[in-house]
């Protein structure tokens, strides 16, 4: 079997997260963190033993943690582990199978180069009836950012260099959960805006999230600043609000599947219906 694309550089992200922990810009951690605690709360069960995979920041474990439950909870660095159990590349899971019965992920998959394989390593470490959430960045994130700098980048350079990192499709996750093994999987998104004063500010907040290039293939060159400055004309010409201030799209993508139970709900066999469709739908002609 062939190794999967290096589509990100995996030791330049762990420096980009070591870089941010210093002063971490921890508004989006927390919404996501309020998030889980909310769709768990739906779920009549009690998971004692749950393990945040991976989650760059400790919001999702503080707001997961007590509720009953023993919490581990294994961070992406060094820098990142304050509070943390291990360190863990999220690529290869050290856990036993069956070990966990709530497995959760906040903002970190999506930097991951082999999320099958991830999902499958998942998988394999939850308990029969055991619960994987994780909430992603999705694809339509920042769309505003990547249309003005490929178009500043085009206007000045001739050409546009890859700056901001290829994101799951939501309408993919789902066929990857089945693949993985997973059981009753669920996924939908979640639309977030969020305003700043001009495209600057928003840059200097995605630095303090780590969230810059970690493109294996991605330009090193820092942008000149021509470009930057003519992206920003761009930013709020297209994209800003009355009131001057522009806006930042990020979308979050939620995922969610079960380790297989015989206790849980299964399609019916194909053929097995006791009754007509017709009976159900009423006479045709009548509709």
């Amino acid at each position: 079997m062939s190794a999967p694309p290096q589509i990100f550089d995996r030791a330049l992200l762990r420096r980009r997260l070591a870089r941010a922990a210093r002063g971490p810009c921890d508004f989006l951690a927390n919404r996501v963190a309020e998030d889980l605690v909310y769709r768990l709360s739906g779920v009549s069960r009690a998971f004692p033993r749950a393990l945040d995979y991976g989650s760059p920041h400790p919001a999702a474990a503080r707001a997961l943690s007590g509720r009953g439950r023993t919490l581990l909870r294994a961070a992406p660095s060094r820098e990142t582990a304050a509070g943390a159990d291990l360190v863990l590349d999220e690529e290869f899971s050290p856990f036993a199978p069956e070990n966990f019965d709530l497995v959760f992920s906040a903002l970190s998959l999506q930097w991951v180069n082999d999320l099958p394989g991830v999902f499958a390593q998942i998988r394999r470490s939850l308990a029969p009836d055991g619960l994987f959430l994780a909430a992603m960045v999705g694809g339509m994130s920042f769309l505003e950012l990547r249309h003005c700098l490929t178009r500043a980048q085009e206007e000045i350079e001739g050409g546009a260099s890859p700056r901001v990192f290829p994101f799951v499709d939501l309408r993919d996750l789902g066929g990857l959960l089945q693949r993985a093994g997973f059981a009753l999987p669920v996924t939908d998104c979640d639309a977030i805006a969020v305003r700043y004063d001009d495209m600057f500010a928003l840059l200097r907040d995605l630095r303090q999230m780590g969230a810059t290039n970690v493109l294996t293939a991605g330009a090193r060159r820092p942008l000149k600043r021509s470009v930057l400055l003519r992206a920003a004309e761009l930013y709020q010409t297209d994209f800003a609000d009355p009131d001057g201030r522009i806006r930042a799209t990020v979308e979050i993508l939620w995922l969610s599947g079960w380790a297989p139970h015989e206790s849980q709900q299964k399609p019916l066999t194909p053929g097995s219906a006791r009754a007509p469709l017709s009976s159900v739908l009423g006479d045709k002609s009548q509709i």
